[in-house]
């Protein structure tokens, strides 16, 4: 295609020269007419009717909407049609004035010039339409452009306000507890002060990042429970199976929410020790990632049964048009999270 671009121009230019061979040919052997007198009929015919071609489409070109761009096209070429016989007649007849044939050429030509304005009309119409199609074609794909990239963007912001979501909550219990520890504890919130530093740390350098392997997004996850390990003590305890591939993707940050989930329910009310369960393994070209806590539906507050899932579901939805991504189960004592995530096989 771009080499036919390129040489558009020349091909023009071939094609025009061999109609004019073609119709001097015709005029001198078949209608019996002078060399000159057919060779002066086909250059003017030519000529003309590229420029009516030529003129369609700056007149289309120039048209300021695409509203009936086409009926425009149409009615221009009509116009450009009528005015390109009028002049071809009227310079034939000069051009033919002193030749012996004169008589005989005019009478012969008069009634080939509704001919002429058909042909001249038709390709015309066919060239002004056919470019106003294309500047048709072109608003569309601009504007389609456009609402993609608008949707682009939303789309973008929206995943941006989910992930930024993720943070407050687990930020505010971090400093109320450090606040707390300060008193009881010095070292302990001194050291929760460092892994809470170098987590918020990571959290800005994976910001931005579409997936992640799994194995980072694990190591960003594993400072997330040192700190909680630092809130709950001995009472906070994690168990994590690990059966997938090194190269298994997930995006970033989807993990956290859960767990702190979890946490936050599975502790809930509860004095003794209680086992998180993580179990990560890939099945086909799926990813899945099950998260089991502890769960007693009459110790929960009333306002947090939902476990802040509809955020998570909803980041699935934007970056895999799925909503088959995120499933709960519950037997009353374990409350089971599966999350699946698509893998690029």
């Amino acid at each position: 295609m771009r080499s036919l671009n390129k040489y558009i121009h020349w091909l023009i230019l071939v094609l025009l020269l061999l109609v004019i061979a073609v119709h001097t040919y015709v005029f001198k052997v078949i209608f019996g007419f002078s060399w000159n007198l057919s060779l002066n009929d086909a250059i003017t015919s030519t000529v003309i009717m590229s420029l009516a071609c030529w003129s369609v489409i700056l007149f289309v070109r120039a048209y300021p909407t695409i509203v009936l761009i086409q009926v425009y096209a149409v009615l221009i070429a009509f116009l450009l049609a009528g005015l390109s016989v009028f002049i071809e007649w009227e310079l034939l007849r000069m051009m033919g004035r002193g030749a012996h044939e004169l008589d005989d050429y005019i009478a012969w030509m008069r009634p080939t010039m509704p001919i002429r304005f058909l042909i001249t009309w038709l390709l015309s119409a066919w060239i002004g339409t056919n470019f106003a199609l294309r500047r048709n074609i072109t608003a569309l794909e601009a504007r389609f452009q456009q609402h993609a990239d608008a949707n682009a963007l939303l789309k973008e912001a929206e995943l941006f306000k989910l992930r930024q979501q993720l943070q407050p909550h687990f930020l505010y219990n971090s400093l109320n507890s450090i606040n707390a520890l300060m008193m009881i504890s010095p070292e302990r919130a001194q050291e929760m002060i460092g892994k809470l530093s170098d987590f918020l740390r990571n959290s800005v350098k994976r910001e931005g990042e579409e997936n992640l392997k799994v194995n980072e997004e694990l190591a960003y996850i594993e400072t997330y429970l040192a700190i909680e390990s630092v809130r709950f003590g001995d009472r906070l305890r994690v168990e994590m199976i690990k059966e997938y591939p090194d190269d298994a993707l997930i995006p970033p940050f989807i993990l956290q929410p859960i767990l702190e989930n979890s946490i936050k329910f599975g502790l809930y009310g509860v004095t003794s020790s209680v086992t998180i369960r993580i179990h990560i393994y890939k099945e086909g070209p799926m990813l899945f990632i099950k998260v089991t806590n502890p769960y007693d539906p009459s110790a929960q507050p009333s306002n947090g049964t939902g476990f802040g899932l509809a955020g998570i579901n909803r980041r699935l939805f934007l970056q895999y048009a799925r909503t088959d991504l995120l499933e709960t189960e519950s037997d009353g004592e374990l409350f089971t999270t599966i999350l699946k995530i698509p893998q690029h096989v």
